[in-house]
């Protein structure tokens, strides 16, 4: 039996796994025919079972009781990976929880391929960790280890970016200037790249990479920063003590906000710290509305509505958010451009990686000839336009905002396993 290998892109906000066969790269079902499945992770206290992807989500969503977890790429490299969370009687490491996640992406590669899979590629930020070098390799070891105590015997690396190169080289004609922009749920990564025909056919294209780097910036900072600036003030952020001193601590109004920290708050500690917070509070009223989401244990969902209403607003000019509380019911509104000065300065941080890129390749920015955008949050209004600005003279590529990467992935790994 001929051998067949995989790509998995294991995102911080969704997933997907790519394979190669019959002459080309083809993402994987994940959950029924959904080839892009959220990367989380549900333990069901009810039933005592593991739940993944949207089956997670329903289950949190229908107040089944139990733990949900999000964002679990990010804490790879961070001092959280070395921790461990309380499921019922038992402790569980973060890079347990997801090893369980790649086991269920490695089932459903091993269904479709109709054998056991022990080569892959995974795809990987530029930069797992800003400006950490330790860290990053600690982030990539972390990874590894997890996928190899799958079963995975063989395992390589693909920067994400770079993977999304290989699936838009696949439509080319001619040669090209690509600048790859890949910003998803954690990170912005951007290479340059030549493409072509021709420079598809080769194994080593190492000299085709004039430029690679990126940021530890993605849309669950843009969720942290509109639930910062439009949700948290509704619980008692930026509000005074009683005795107007100075304003309430801010650390856990933004554990709140951060979706991989959401779980840090459901301990003793953290509740009689917000208890004692709200006997401080010129307006205890609002801290009470954060008791009751964290004692209900409902911050993925209030994390899951500004994430929605971000989303609504890549085609609308207003939304509005409402929450559910136990004895009242929120509803805040929020506009496109309330989300524009939200993230206006971490969009800069961005431009500026990109421009520097291209700068540090020696390159002018009227010299790329192709723009090629990738990951869900490409289709943020202010950031899109602010690279499209940046390059005026570019074609514009859109690509397959989810499964660019994994079906990149999956033309790396027949270049480097050799698979059928």
């Amino acid at each position: 039996m001929t051998p067949i290998s995989g790509g998995i892109d294991f995102g911080t906000s969704n997933s997907t796994v790519g394979i190669y066969r019959d002459g080309r790269a083809r993402l994987v079902a994940l959950e029924g025919p959904q080839v892009t499945m959220p990367s989380a992770v549900f333990y069901n206290f009810e039933d005592n079972g593991t739940y993944f992807g949207r089956r997670a989500i329903a289950d949190y969503s229908d107040h089944v009781e139990g733990r949900l977890l999000r964002a679990l790429k990010s804490v790879l490299g961070s001092s959280l990976a070395h921790e461990k969370t309380r499921i019922k009687a038992r402790s569980i490491a973060f890079t347990d929880i997801i090893g369980s996640f790649i086991f269920y992406l490695k089932d459903r590669l091993e269904t479709e391929a109709g054998q056991a899979v022990e080569n892959v590629v995974m795809g990987r930020p530029v930069h797992f960790v800003d400006e950490d070098e330790a860290a990053d390799r600690e982030a990539q070891d972390q990874l590894e280890n997890a996928a190899r105590a799958q079963g995975f015997r063989h395992i390589a690396f693909q920067f994400e970016p770079i993977a999304a190169a290989l699936d838009y080289e696949q439509q080319v004609t001619g040669e090209e200037l690509a600048l790859i922009i890949d910003i998803g749920g954690g990170t912005s990564d951007i290479s340059i790249v030549r493409v072509s025909p021709e420079r598809a056919k080769a194994e080593d294209r190492r000299d085709d990479i004039l430029a690679s780097t990126g940021v530890h910036i993605g849309g669950t900072d843009f969720d942290k920063l509109l639930s910062v600036s439009h949700v948290m003030p509704e619980f008692g952020y930026k509000t005074p003590t009683r005795d107007g001193k100075r304003n309430l601590p801010a650390g856990y109004f933004f554990d709140l906000a951060t979706w991989q920290r959401i779980n840090m708050l459901y301990t003793p500690k953290a509740m009689s710290d917000l208890r004692q917070m709200r006997q401080e509070a010129a307006q205890p009223e609002l801290v009470e509305r954060m008791i009751d989401v964290v004692g209900h244990r409902q911050g993925h969902a209030l994390a899951g509505r500004v994430e929605r209403a971000k989303i609504d607003l890549t085609d609308m000019a207003e939304t509005m958010m409402d929450i559910s509380l136990t004895d009242e019911r929120l509803h805040l509104p929020v506009t496109r451009a309330g989300l524009d000065e939200a993230i206006a300065h971490t969009v800069e941080r961005v431009l500026k990686v990109i421009t520097n890129s291209v700068a540090d390749a020696g390159l002018r920015p009227e010299q790329i000839t192709t723009l090629f955008l990738t990951g869900g949050s490409t289709a943020i209004p202010l950031l899109k336009q602010s690279i499209l600005a940046l390059f005026p003279n570019a074609r514009p590529v859109e690509g397959d905002r989810f499964g660019s990467v994994g079906l990149g992935l999956a033309l790396d790994a027949k270049r480097k396993f050799g698979t059928a």
